[in-house]
C-alpha cells in the first residue's frame, strides 16, 4: 500500500474513530442558573421580614378621661405635636383683637368741597343788592347750613373770594388728604393704630399715632386759627369765611368692616397652633396619678397615631430598599455585575438576616408586656440586646470586608425597622457590626476570637453613649441598659463561634481556623504523604511556601493557597512509585508503560486526591483547587511519544484529548497561583547550574507557556499578577537553589555531581518534570508550548 493510501486511510479512521469517554469540564451556565435558588431563597426572607415590619407590635394606648386615677403608666410610643387647642383659641383672639382695623382714604370730599365752593360763589356773583336774600338762602341750601347775609355780602369781595380759592382752599384741601375722622374719640380703642387704605395710590400705611389724626371739630378750629394768625383777617372776615367753610369739612377716613375681617382672617390662617411636645418614652401618665384634661389630650392624640394592625405601605418601603442593598452588597466582589455571589452567598446572608429579622421582631413583642410586669425593665433597653454584631462576625469568617460593611448596613436597617427605631439604634447596631467585623478579621486564632469581645464591648457601650447623648437621656436607666449592652456583646460572641461550624458543615465554607487546623502537618493525610510519598510531600511543602509567598504579593487569600499546596498531590498516593520524585533513584516505570498508560497514571492523581480529599473532609475551596491545579494542560511527553511512536508504526493518529488533564481550568486566582507553582517549582529541578538570571528566565517562560495555553483564562489573574508571581518565584528559587562554598579535600567533579542530585538536574530530573505533564520536557520531544 503506497504511502499516500496509508495516510488517507489513517485520516479516514481518525474522523470515525470515537473519542475515550472523559470528565467534562464545567458547562457554563446563565446567570440566573447559578444563582437562581440564592435569590429565591433571599427574595423569600425579605418578603416575610418586610410582611413583619408591617405587623404593628405595640399594644394600643388606653385613654384615661380627666378626673381619672391612672392604673397603669403610660408611655409614648413615638415622637409626637400634640395641639392645645385651648391655647390656640387664646392665641386667635389676642392676635385678632391686636390687629389694627383698615379706614379708607377718601378723597371725594375734598373735591366736593371745590365743586361746591364754585357752586356758592356762582350764585353770589349772579345776585344783586336786592336778590341779596335770596342768594343767601340758595348758599345756605348748598352748604345744608344758614347763612348769614352779612357774611354774603363780606364774601361778595373779589378780594375775599380770592383768598377762598388761592389761600383756605389749598389748605383745607391738603389738611383733608392727610385723613379725617368725625370724631377722634372713634380711634381710642385701637389701641394697635390703624391701617389707612390709599385706593388711589394703591397703597396701605400703618398708622400708629393717632393723636396726629384730626376730626371734624378739630379741623374747624385749626382753619379759625389759620385765618386768624396765618392769614390775619378781621372778624368780620373771619366769621365769613368759617360760615362758609365749617360746612364743608366732612370726614376723609372711614372704617371698612368687610377689610378689617379679611386681615383678622389672613393673620388667624396663619397662626401657628400652640403644641404639646412629647418624646418618645416620655411618660405622659404614671400609675396612680389623677389625669387632668391636658393628660386626656395627650392620651387621644397617641392613640389617634397609633398604627392599624397591618401597615400597607411600610412593608412595601421596608422591601424596596433591602432590595437596593442586596444590589449593592451583589457589587462588591469585583465592583462588576458579572461577580455576583454565588448561591450559599445568598442562602448564607439569608438565613442569618432571617434569624436576625426574626431576633428583633422577637425583642419588639415581648418588650412592652416585659416592661409592663418587670419594674427594673424599660422598653428602650430591650433593643440593646440584639445581637447585630454577632450576625456580622459570622459573615466576617468568609467574606470580604466590603461584604460585611454591606451586609452590616442590610441586618442594622431591618432590624430597626422591625423594632420601630431610629436612627440612633441603627448607629448603635451599624458601628458594634463594622468593628465587630473588623476585630473577626484580624483574628487568627480561636483563642483570639475570644478576646475579640472585649474590643467589641468597648465599641458596643461607646455607640451606646452616642446614641443616649442623641436624645440627652444618658442616665435613663443606666444600670439596665449597661447589662443589656454587655449581654449583646457575649451574646454576639456566642453566635460568632457557635454559628461558624454551622456555616463549614451545612453551607461549606471554609474559616481561616478550618484552614488552619487543616495545615497542621500533624494531619493524617500528610502525615501519610511524608511516609509514602516524600517526595511528593517536600514538592508540596516548597509550593506551599511559593504560592504564600505569591498570595501575598497579589492581595490573594495566601492562608487558602499554602494550605491547598500541602494536600494538591495527595493523589499520588495511590500509585507513588510512578511519579519520579519518589522513585528514590530506581528504575522509572513509565519505561515500561505504553504512553497512553502512562498519561492514564498522571490523570488518575487529580481524581484520586479529590476523592481523598471529600473522605477527609477538607473544605470544599481545597477539593476545587485540587480538581483545577493541571485544568486542561496537555502531558507532551508522552504525547510526543505516542506520536513518534505511532508515526513509527503506521498507527492511527494520536488524539491529544486523551493526554489532556480532564480540568476544569483554574476558576479562582488562588487555584491559579497554585498550577503556576506546582509546574514552576517541579519544572526547575530540571535546570543546570540554576544561577539567578537563568531561574528567572526558567520561571518567565514557563508561566508565558500556560498563560499562552489559555489554562488561566477564568482565574482572574491578570498580567500584572503573573509579573508579581514571577518575580515572587524566582526570588524563592533563588534561595533554594543557592550556591555552596567547596569543604577542603573535596574535588570539582563531586561538587559538580552532588550538585546536579541536589538539584534533580539530568535524566532524573528530566523525568520528574516530563512524568509529571509539566512544560519542560527533552529537546528531542519537543514541547506543547
Amino acid at each position: 500500500m503506497s504511502n499516500a493510501k496509508k495516510t488517507e486511510k489513517k485520516s479516514s479512521k481518525a474522523k470515525t474513530q470515537p473519542m475515550t469517554p472523559r470528565l467534562k469540564p464545567r458547562e457554563d451556565v446563565s446567570f440566573l442558573d447559578r444563582r437562581r435558588a440564592g435569590t429565591i431563597g433571599f427574595l423569600i426572607v425579605l418578603s416575610a421580614l418586610a410582611l413583619m415590619g408591617g405587623v404593628r407590635i405595640n399594644p394600643g394606648v388606653k385613654i384615661f378621661a380627666a378626673g381619672e386615677i391612672a392604673d397603669q403608666d403610660v408611655t409614648a410610643m413615638q415622637d409626637l405635636l400634640v395641639e392645645e387647642r385651648q391655647s390656640t383659641l387664646e392665641k386667635i383672639q389676642h392676635i385678632s383683637e391686636s390687629q389694627p382695623p383698615v379706614f379708607n382714604l377718601s378723597l371725594d370730599s375734598a373735591q366736593r368741597t371745590e365743586s361746591r365752593l364754585s357752586e356758592i360763589y356762582g350764585v353770589i356773583h349772579e345776585s344783586t343788592p336786592d336778590t341779596l336774600e335770596e342768594a343767601r338762602w340758595q348758599v345756605s341750601e348748598i352748604l345744608n347750613r344758614e347763612i348769614s347775609l352779612r357774611s354774603i355780602e363780606v364774601l361778595r369781595n373779589n378780594e375775599m373770594e380770592n383768598l377762598a380759592f388761592i389761600r383756605v382752599l389749598p389748605w383745607l384741601e391738603e389738611r383733608l388728604a392727610q385723613g379725617v375722622v368725625f370724631d377722634d374719640r372713634l380711634l381710642d380703642s385701637f389701641k394697635n393704630g390703624i391701617i389707612v387704605q390709599d385706593k388711589a395710590a394703591q397703597q396701605d400705611t400703618l398708622r400708629l399715632d393717632l393723636s396726629q389724626i384730626d376730626d371734624v371739630d378739630t379741623l374747624g378750629r385749626d382753619l379759625e386759627r389759620f385765618l386768624h394768625i396765618r392769614l390775619d383777617l378781621s372778624l368780620r372776615q373771619r366769621k365769613a369765611l368759617l360760615e362758609l367753610f365749617r360746612p364743608l369739612i366732612t370726614p376723609t377716613l372711614a372704617m371698612d368692616p368687610e377689610a378689617s375681617q379679611e386681615r383678622v382672617s389672613e393673620v388667624i390662617s396663619s397662626v401657628e397652633p400652640v403644641y404639646y411636645h412629647i418624646k418618645k418614652g416620655e411618660v405622659i401618665v404614671r400609675k396612680g396619678e389623677r389625669v387632668t384634661p391636658a393628660t386626656q389630650l395627650k392620651l387621644q392624640a397617641l392613640f389617634s397615631q397609633v398604627p392599624q394592625h397591618f401597615e400597607y405601605l411600610r412593608p412595601m418601603g421596608i422591601f424596596l430598599l433591602g432590595i437596593l442593598f442586596a444590589v449593592f452588597l451583589a457589587l462588591t466582589p469585583r465592583g462588576s455585575i458579572v461577580n455576583l455571589p454565588t448561591n450559599r452567598d445568598a442562602l448564607l446572608v439569608s438565613f442569618i438576616l432571617l434569624l436576625v429579622g426574626a431576633g428583633a421582631k422577637l425583642i419588639g413583642v415581648i418588650e412592652v408586656p416585659l416592661a409592663d410586669r418587670i419594674t427594673f425593665l424599660s422598653e428602650s433597653a430591650m433593643p440593646l440586646l440584639l445581637p447585630v454584631a454577632g450576625a456580622a462576625g459570622v459573615i466576617a469568617l468568609f467574606f470580604s470586608m466590603t461584604t460585611c460593611i454591606l451586609v452590616s448596613t442590610l441586618f442594622s436597617f431591618v432590624s430597626c425597622q422591625l423594632l420601630g427605631e431610629g436612627l440612633g439604634m441603627f448607629a448603635y447596631y451599624f458601628l458594634g457590626a463594622v468593628l465587630y467585623s473588623v476585630v473577626i478579621k484580624r483574628a487568627q486564632t480561636r483563642t483570639d476570637v475570644l478576646k475579640s469581645v472585649l474590643p467589641l464591648l468597648a465599641g458596643l457601650f461607646l455607640a451606646w453613649a452616642g446614641m443616649r447623648l442623641l436624645d440627652t437621656r444618658l442616665f435613663s436607666d443606666l444600670a439596665t441598659e449597661l447589662t443589656f449592652v454587655a449581654m449583646s456583646g457575649f451574646i454576639s460572641l456566642i453566635l460568632t463561634t457557635s454559628f461558624s461550624p454551622v456555616a463549614e458543615t451545612v453551607f461549606g465554607y471554609t474559616s481561616r481556623f478550618r484552614l488552619m487546623e487543616q495545615m497542621s502537618l500533624e494531619q493524617p493525610l500528610l502525615q501519610e504523604l511524608m511516609v509514602v510519598a516524600p517526595g511528593t510531600y517536600h514538592h508540596s511543602l516548597i509550593v506551599a511556601n511559593m504560592v504564600e509567598a505569591g498570595a501575598r504579593a497579589i492581595g490573594a487569600n495566601a492562608l487558602l493557597c499554602k494550605v491547598a499546596a500541602l494536600y494538591h498531590d495527595i493523589g499520588k498516593l495511590k500509585n507513588p512509585d510512578y511519579f519520579i520524585e519518589n522513585q528514590m533513584g530506581t528504575r522509572n516505570r513509565h519505561d515500561k508503560l505504553a504512553p497512553s498508560m502512562s498519561a492514564l497514571i498522571l490523570i488518575a492523581h487529580v481524581k484520586k486526591g479529590v476523592e481523598l480529599a471529600k473522605q477527609n473532609k477538607l473544605s470544599t475551596e481545597i477539593v476545587e483547587i485540587i480538581r483545577q491545579h493541571h485544568g486542561t494542560a496537555l502531558i507532551s511527553y508522552f504525547y510526543n511519544k505516542a506520536m513518534e511512536q505511532a508515526d513509527s508504526k503506521g498507527a492511527d493518529p494520536v488524539q491529544q484529548e486523551d493526554y489532556r488533564y480532564p480540568g476544569p481550568k483554574p476558576q479562582t486566582r488562588e487555584a491559579g497561583i497554585v498550577m503556576l507553582a506546582d509546574v514552576v517549582e517541579a519544572s526547575s529541578r530540571a535546570l543546570l547550574d540554576p544561577t539567578p538570571s537563568r531561574i528567572k528566565n526558567h520561571v518567565t517562560t514557563i508561566m508565558r507557556a500556560i498563560f499562552n495555553d489559555g489554562q488561566l483564562d477564568q482565574s482572574e489573574l491578570t498580567l500584572k499578577d503573573l509579573n508579581q508571581l514571577s518575580e515572587t518565584f524566582s526570588r524563592i528559587l533563588t534561595g533554594i537553589f543557592h550556591q555552596r562554598i567547596e569543604y577542603p579535600g573535596q574535588n570539582k567533579s563531586e561538587s559538580r555531581n552532588g550538585a546536579e542530585q541536589r538539584n534533580g538536574a539530568g535524566k532524573n530530573g528530566l523525568d520528574k518534570a516530563t512524568s509529571t505533564g509539566l512544560a519542560v520536557v527533552p529537546r528531542r520531544y519537543g514541547s506543547h508550548t
